[in-house]
C-alpha cells in the first residue's frame, strides 16, 4: 500500500507543479523573450513548445565552470551519472536513465549531426573533443528512437560545435594554458578565420597528466578543422577531427587494497593506445518552405593494448549517411511541420592477432515525424514513425542477427499560462544485441530484440529570471539485453549475455535555473530514478550500477567587474554493483570551486576539484561475501591554475 501511495504522489507531481506555476508567476516578471534553440528534432527550433524534455549546456556555462571535457560538463552541470572508465584521459561511461553497465548501448551520441556511438561494448570516447570548440550540448532525456534509431531508449546526447552551429563566423582566436595537481599540463588553442561567406575553424588540445594512481599516466591530444561556405540559403562544408590517448591501465582494487592505498596499481605493466579519426561533409539548404540537410562521414578507431602481458588490438571503420528535410506550411490557421529522413550506417571491427575476429553491422532506416500546432490554444500534436532494417554478424558467433524493427511516438504539448507548458509523450523503442553481446551467450541461445514502451509527462515554466522543467517518465522493457553472471555461459563457465525477464525504468527529473540577482545565478538538476527487475530470479532487485537519486547544484557569482566565482555540489546516492543487491557502492558528494579574473583579453583562474578531498569511487563491478570489490578509485583534491587569452 505504501508503494502505491508513493507512486501516486510521484505521478501527480508534474501536474501539481503546473498548478502552482500560475500562482508563482504572479510574483515574477513576464516571460523572457530569449528562446532556447535546440536541435533535438534534427533541425534547429525553439524548445518551449516541444512535447519532450531537453537539457542544454551552453559554451558560456562550460567556460565559466572550468570543465575541460564533455563528460565533465555533463556530470558537473547536468548531474548526469558517470562511471570512470578503465582508461586515463578523463572519459566516463555516462548513463542518462539508469541502464548501468549497458548505458552506452541504450543511448545515442551525435556530434554535429553524425552518430559516433559504437556498435560494441568498447564505449564512446568524448574526452578527446576540444572543449573550447563546443557551442552547445543537448541531452534528450527520453527515447529518441524515431529520429535516432536503434539504442536510443535512454536518450540522446547531441554535441554541436561552434563551426557546426550554422551561426555567422567572425575572426577570433584564443589560447589556454593550465597546470595543476597530479602533474597536469594542458594547452588548448582555437582560431576562426572568416570572410566573403567562407570560414575556417581550427581547434586543438594537448593534456598530459600523471593522474591519481600508479600506472595511470595519460597523454591526450586532439584537433579539429572545419571549412565551410554559406550564403543566405545554402551552407556547404567539410570537417576533420582526430584525437589520441596513451595511457597506463592501473587495474581494479579489492576492498582491502582500496582501504590501504587507493593510489596503488595491480597491473603495473598494462597500457593502451587509442586513436579516433572522423571525416565528414555536410550541406544545408533553404528552398521556400523546405529545409534540406545532408551529412556523409566516416570514422576510424584504433586500439592497441597490453593486458597482463597479452596483446589486444582492433580496428573499427564506420560510415554514416543522413538525408533529411523539414517543411513548414499553414493550412488555414493551422501550422504544420513535417520532417522526413533516411539514415544509413555501416560499422566493422577487425580484432587482430591469432585469436582475432571480424564483426560487422549495417542499418538502413526511414522516418517521418509530423507536428501540428492548432490556432488559438497553441496545442501542439506530434506523431512519428521509423522503420529500420538491421543486420549484424561476427566470425566469433555461431549465427548473426537480422531483423526489421519499428519505433513510433505520439506527443502533445499545451500552453496553460504565461510561460507555462505541459506536455506528454508515448512511444516504442528498440535495440538488437551488439556484436560483443550476441557473440557470448548461453550455447544454442539466440538473443531476441529488446523493446520498450516509453511514457513521459512533463511541464516547463519560463520566466524572466529563469526556467524550470519537471519530467516524469516510465519505460517498460521486454527482453532487455545484458550480461548475467549466473547464466550458463560458453565453455562450461558461468556468465553469459541474456534476455532478462521484464524490467522497468521510472523516475522524476527536475532542471531549474534562476538568476537570484544580476550578479548571482543558480542551476539545479535533480533526479529520482528506479531501475528494477519486474519478474524472474531477480524480481524486485535494482539493476546494478544505477543510483536512485542524484543532485547537482551549480552557482555563479560576479562580485565585481572582472571577477567571477563559480562552484557546485554533486551528490550521488549509493548503488549496487551486483544483481543480488548484497553489496553497495557508497553515496558520495563532491564540491568544486573556481575563481577567475578577467583583465582585458586575459583571464586568470584558479580551480579546485573535490574541494574537501573526498575519498570515493564511481566504478566497481564485483561483490564477494557482501563486500564490494573490483574498485576503481577517483581522484582526491586537485588544484588547477590557468590562463586564457582571447584575440
Amino acid at each position: 500500500m505504501k508503494t502505491c501511495i508513493s507512486r501516486a504522489r510521484l505521478a501527480v507531481l508534474p501536474l501539481a507543479l503546473t498548478a502552482a506555476f500560475p500562482v508563482l508567476a504572479q510574483n515574477q516578471p513576464a516571460a523572457s523573450l530569449n528562446e532556447t534553440i535546440v536541435t533535438a528534432t534534427r533541425f534547429a527550433e525553439p524548445a518551449e513548445s516541444l512535447p519532450l524534455g531537453v537539457s542544454v549546456i551552453t559554451a558560456d556555462e562550460i567556460r565559466a565552470s572550468g570543465t575541460t571535457t564533455v563528460n565533465e560538463a555533463l556530470m558537473r552541470l547536468l548531474g548526469v551519472v558517470g562511471r570512470q572508465d578503465f582508461y586515463g584521459g578523463g572519459d566516463y561511461a555516462l548513463d542518462l536513465r539508469g541502464f548501468g553497465i549497458t548505458a552506452d548501448s541504450n543511448q545515442v551520441v551525435m556530434v554535429d549531426g553524425m552518430k559516433i556511438s559504437e556498435a560494441d561494448l568498447g564505449g564512446t570516447r568524448l574526452a578527446g573533443i576540444p572543449i573550447d570548440s563546443v557551442e552547445r550540448i543537448e541531452v534528450l532525456r527520453s527515447s529518441g528512437a524515431v529520429l535516432y534509431g536503434e539504442g536510443a531508449t535512454g536518450g540522446v546526447i547531441l554535441i554541436t560545435t561552434k563551426a557546426g552551429a550554422g551561426k555567422a563566423r567572425h575572426n577570433s582566436a584564443s589560447v589556454y594554458a593550465g597546470a595543476g595537481s597530479y602533474g597536469l599540463r594542458e594547452a588548448r588553442a582555437n582560431a576562426t578565420v572568416a570572410g566573403g561567406g567562407f570560414s575556417l575553424d581550427v581547434s586543438g588540445l594537448k593534456r598530459d597528466s600523471d593522474n591519481h594512481r600508479d600506472n595511470f599516466r595519460s597523454k591526450v591530444d586532439g584537433a579539429s578543422v572545419t571549412g565551410q561556405w554559406s550564403n543566405d540559403w545554402l551552407r556547404l562544408g567539410a570537417r576533420y577531427s582526430q584525437d589520441s590517448l596513451d595511457t597506463g591501465l592501473p587495474g581494479a582494487l579489492t576492498a582491502a587494497q582500496y582501504a590501504a592505498d587507493p593510489k596503488q596499481t595491480t597491473t603495473p605493466n598494462d597500457h593502451a593506445h587509442i586513436r579516433n579519426t572522423r571525416n565528414s561533409i555536410f550541406a544545408e539548404a533553404m528552398l521556400g518552405n523546405w529545409q534540406l540537410a545532408a551529412d556523409a562521414g566516416s570514422r576510424q578507431k584504433n586500439l592497441v593494448s597490453s593486458l597482463s602481458g597479452f596483446p589486444f588490438a582492433y580496428d573499427i571503420d564506420a560510415n554514416n549517411y543522413s538525408l533529411r528535410a523539414r517543411n513548414e506550411a499553414r493550412l488555414g490557421e493551422v501550422k504544420n511541420a513535417l520532417i522526413l529522413g533516411t539514415d544509413y550506417n555501416d560499422w566493422s571491427r577487425d580484432v587482430l592477432g591469432a585469436f582475432g575476429s571480424v564483426a560487422q553491422q549495417s542499418s538502413r532506416a526511414w522516418y517521418v515525424k509530423d507536428d501540428v500546432t492548432l490556432p488559438g490554444s497553441g496545442t501542439r500534436l506530434s506523431a512519428g514513425w521509423r522503420t529500420e532494417r538491421i543486420a549484424k554478424d561476427s566470425t566469433s558467433a555461431a549465427a548473426g542477427l537480422s531483423d526489421r524493427q519499428h519505433a513510433w511516438e505520439l506527443g502533445v504539448s499545451q500552453p496553460v499560462a504565461q510561460g507555462v507548458t505541459v506536455y506528454g509523450r508515448a512511444g516504442r523503442s528498440f535495440r538488437l544485441a551488439n556484436v560483443d553481446e550476441f557473440s557470448f551467450t548461453t550455447p544454442g541461445v539466440i538473443l531476441k530484440p529488446q523493446t520498450s514502451r516509453d511514457l513521459e509527462l512533463g511541464t516547463r515554466w519560463a520566466y524572466e529570471a529563469g526556467k524550470l522543467e519537471a519530467r516524469l517518465y516510465r519505460s517498460m522493457l521486454e527482453n532487455e539485453i545484458g550480461f548475467d553472471p549466473n547464466a550458463a555461459g560458453p565453455f562450461g563457465f558461468a556468465g553469459a549475455n541474456v534476455n532478462f525477464d521484464p524490467t522497468r525504468r521510472q523516475g522524476l527529473e527536475i532542471d531549474a535555473s534562476h538568476a537570484l540577482t544580476k550578479m548571482v545565478g543558480l542551476r539545479v538538476d535533480a533526479a529520482v530514478r528506479k531501475a528494477n527487475f519486474r519478474s524472474g530470479p531477480y524480481a524486485g532487485n535494482d539493476v546494478p550500477l544505477v543510483p536512485q537519486r542524484t543532485l547537482a547544484v551549480h552557482a555563479d557569482w560576479t562580485p565585481a567587474a572582472g571577477h567571477h566565482i563559480t562552484g557546485g555540489v554533486n551528490w550521488v546516492s549509493s548503488q549496487h554493483p551486483d544483481f543480488g543487491n548484497s553489496c553497495r557502492i557508497p553515496a558520495y558528494a563532491t564540491v568544486d570551486l573556481r575563481y577567475a579574473y578577467q583583465w582585458q583579453q586575459v583571464e586568470l583562474s584558479l580551480g579546485v576539484a573535490n574541494l574537501f578531498d573526498r575519498k570515493y569511487y564511481t566504478q566497481a563491478f564485483g561483490c564477494a561475501a557482501g563486500v564490494t570489490t573490483s574498485i576503481y578509485p577517483e581522484a582526491g583534491r586537485a588544484i588547477t591554475a590557468a590562463m586564457r587569452v582571447r584575440f
